[in-house]
């Protein structure tokens, strides 16, 4: 043995001399190697052979045991609010994820597995951001992916438009330093600058009109002195279904007028439309073929009513229009000779984009101690069903968007579409529902429903909410988890008076409650609305809200009520709200619009076509809006006119002398509502206003007559 031992400390010192491959040192002497003597060398691998990568990828790249590898999707705005999901390894159910120096609150985080946590984004400024992920207290679980996540330094609000042009958007922005002088492209092409506003502790702002493009998405592009700055998919064209957009805008009237037509169901501009300025028709204007219809002209004055026609499309007028800047929405006729002559195109149904909807795919996820683990639901058995498997009394969650109206009425989705203790998931239950394209709101409901009752009856026990899931068209959202952690056990009293009663009416008082979840709408629920008799001698209860703690903190409760017609709730009616609370508590509701009556044409007598005039009793708040629906062709088509506060009266013009725009001779049915609408201002307003989803306090009646 030692005169071996030389021999082993020379190789050791020098193992430069062995070749390598051909020997191997085994019971302390040096062994030749099991190799094929023909074989040759032994091959030299090279970082780009798939030998030398299998080798790296076992030794090298084995996961670490904490990190965080990337936050899809990557970028959002500034205000925060998005749904995001962290990837990365290592995570437990008490995951925390900061943004920066900012803490994501507890409720808007759920871990998934090992390797995600969902998120809703915190508000940050703009620019990148590190994004770090611990388990609860333990330091040593901290991992920190460097600038993981860009916050834009600006947004479009409203984010879509029609191609014709002619919406006015504003863009909100972090520290953008813009002005009058700022450029704005989208998809290259100006987007006229008409305002900017940089109003004391809050975002900038920067009012522009888009120009004419082609449909999909664009990108936005702010050109300052410092640089230019842009956002990728940030102005959609083709999409008309947001009630945001269209109405008046623009500057103080002073000779120069643009009005823009455009097809309420498909956001294309109406080629064929014609403008008439006051009741002259015989100086009526055409559009081009974008349905843009320019004015220049100094005897304007500093107010003008606009009427905008189109055959095959319903009339829309505005009275006393100050501003510069018309987009008037028209809704189509649907009637056979349109659609067989070609003049109406139809894209889906209610408005819309040219391209499809999308769906999201998700789970429903209970609180549970064990860790990252499908927990049980906290939802009773039903009492009269032995187990779950009961078709018509069973436990059912359901998935719902935010409504636009607290006064939209909860509907029971078809069983079908319900959620299931037996639709186990990866840590939850799962769902799949359809929503529109955007940033989406979905809450759920879990409880007890009995389809045995006739309407079925729906008793929700527990609430989940996730906001700022990014829908696109055509695509499916994967992977939204909705954290079921709000139980529903408050209440709320509503006491409530009505308005002064005709002999028409009302005699009914409903009241609802519902939650505003910011401004992306309102989620409404089983127990929402309850009805008595007027004078109602006490409040009504609503027993069976949430707490707003969780997914509902910062949200609020409102009430609004209803002083209504008969047991169908008809007309005439007044609605009173939106009154809001963070308390469960008795809310006191009062400033009932008055009903309105219709002195021109008088009920079921001949009308000339164009004169207009309403009042009301006295009392009550004054109406900001009223707003004139004067069906005639058996419904067919309906002429949309629009008065401001102070205009009770006018005179239409004779648009029958157009040529083929005119309402046909017969019954006529008007609709006229009166509105208060909260920080009203009529140079600014917008589509969503002329319906009741945008009035804080309204009153409607119908009246009859003939032409």
């Amino acid at each position: 043995m030692p005169k071996r031992r030389p021999i082993l400390a020379f190789a050791l010192a020098l193992p430069w001399i062995l070749p390598v491959g051909c020997f191997a040192i085994g019971e302390g002497v040096l062994q030749p190697l099991a190799r094929d003597r023909d074989a040759g060398p032994p091959p030299i691998l090279h970082a780009g052979d798939a030998a030398a990568r299998t080798t790296l990828d076992a030794s090298l790249l084995a996961p670490l045991p904490h990190s965080v590898t990337s936050v899809d999707p990557a970028h959002g705005p500034f205000s925060g609010g998005q749904h995001a999901i962290v990837h990365g390894t290592g995570f437990t159910s008490q995951a925390r994820v900061w943004f920066g120096a900012t803490e994501v609150p507890s409720s808007d985080v759920v871990p998934v597995d090992p390797g995600r946590v969902q998120v809703s984004v915190p508000a940050g400024a703009a620019g990148t951001v590190d994004v770090s992920v611990q388990n609860g207290d333990d330091d040593s679980t901290r991992t920190t992916l460097h600038e993981g996540y860009v916050y834009d330094p600006f947004y479009v609000d409203p984010d879509t438009g029609p191609v014709s042009g002619g919406t006015v958007v504003t863009l909100h922005g972090d520290v953008t330093g813009w002005s009058m002088s700022t450029t704005v492209l989208i998809d290259g092409a100006p987007c006229k600058v008409t305002a900017v506003r940089t109003p004391a502790g809050a975002p900038e702002e920067l009012d522009c009109e888009t120009p004419p493009g082609t449909p999909g998405s664009k990108r936005v592009e702010v050109v300052t002195d410092s640089g230019p700055t842009d956002l990728l998919d940030g102005f959609t064209y083709g999409d008309s279904n947001n009630g945001f957009r269209g109405g008046l805008a623009g500057a103080p009237l002073a000779g120069r007028l643009r009005v823009v037509a455009i097809n309420s169901y498909s956001g294309q501009g109406i080629a064929t439309a014609k403008l008439v300025l006051g009741t002259d028709t015989k100086s009526a204007r055409a559009a081009d073929e974008n349905g843009v219809i320019a004015v220049d002209d100094p005897g304007l004055g500093s107010k003008v009513t606009v009427t905008v026609a189109a055959h095959c499309f319903m009339p829309t007028t505005f009275f006393d229009v100050a501003v510069d800047t018309v987009t008037a929405y028209l809704d189509p006729v649907l009637s056979p000779d349109c659609l067989s002559n070609g003049h109406l195109t139809l894209v889906g149904s209610g408005g819309g984009s040219p391209s499809a909807g999308a769906s999201i795919q998700g789970e429903l996820v209970w609180p549970n101690p064990i860790e990252l683990r499908v927990a049980a639901w906290d939802i009773p058995v039903p009492p009269d069903a032995l187990s779950d498997a009961d078709p018509d009394i069973r436990r059912v969650a359901y998935v719902f968007p935010l409504a636009s109206s607290i006064t939209s009425p909860f509907r029971l989705p078809t069983a079908k579409n319900g959620v299931t203790p037996t639709d186990v998931g990866r840590i939850g239950y799962t769902f799949s529902t359809t929503a529109v394209v955007g940033n989406v709101t979905l809450y759920a409901l879990a409880g007890i429903e009995n389809r045995k009752l006739s309407p079925p009856l729906f008793t929700a026990y527990t609430m989940g909410i996730v906001s700022g899931v990014a829908t696109q068209a055509g695509a499916t959202a994967k992977d939204v988890y909705v954290r079921m952690d709000i139980p529903l056990d408050h209440a709320i009293s509503l006491d409530a008076r009505g308005p002064s009663p005709t002999p028409r009416g009302p005699d009914h008082l409903d009241g609802r409650v519902g939650i505003r979840y910011g401004n992306q709408g309102y989620v409404t629920l089983p127990i929402g609305s309850a009805s008595t008799l007027l004078p109602a001698t006490s409040p009504l209860r609503f027993v069976g809200l949430p707490p707003l703690v969780n997914g509902l903190a910062g949200a609020e409760y409102v009430t609004t009520a209803t002083a209504s017609t008969g047991e169908s709730g008809s007309t005439p009616l007044s609605v009173v709200g939106l009154f809001g609370t963070t308390s469960d508590s008795t809310v006191h509701v009062d400033g009932f619009m008055e009903v309105p009556l219709l002195d021109t044409p008088s009920q079921n007598s001949a009308w000339d076509g164009q004169t207009l005039s309403t009042s009301s009793a006295p009392g009550g708040p004054d109406a900001d809006l009223t707003l004139f629906d004067i069906d005639t062709g058996g419904g067919l088509s309906t002429w949309t006119v629009v008065m401001p506060r102070g205009v009770s009266s006018g005179t239409l013009p004779d648009i029958a002398t157009l040529g083929d725009v005119g309402a046909p001779a017969g019954p006529v049915t008007v609709t006229v509502s009166r509105a208060r609408i909260d920080g009203f201002d009529y140079g600014a307003l917008r589509y969503r206003q002329l319906a009741s989803r945008g009035w804080d306090a309204y009153s409607i009646d119908v009246f009859q007559a003939h032409r």
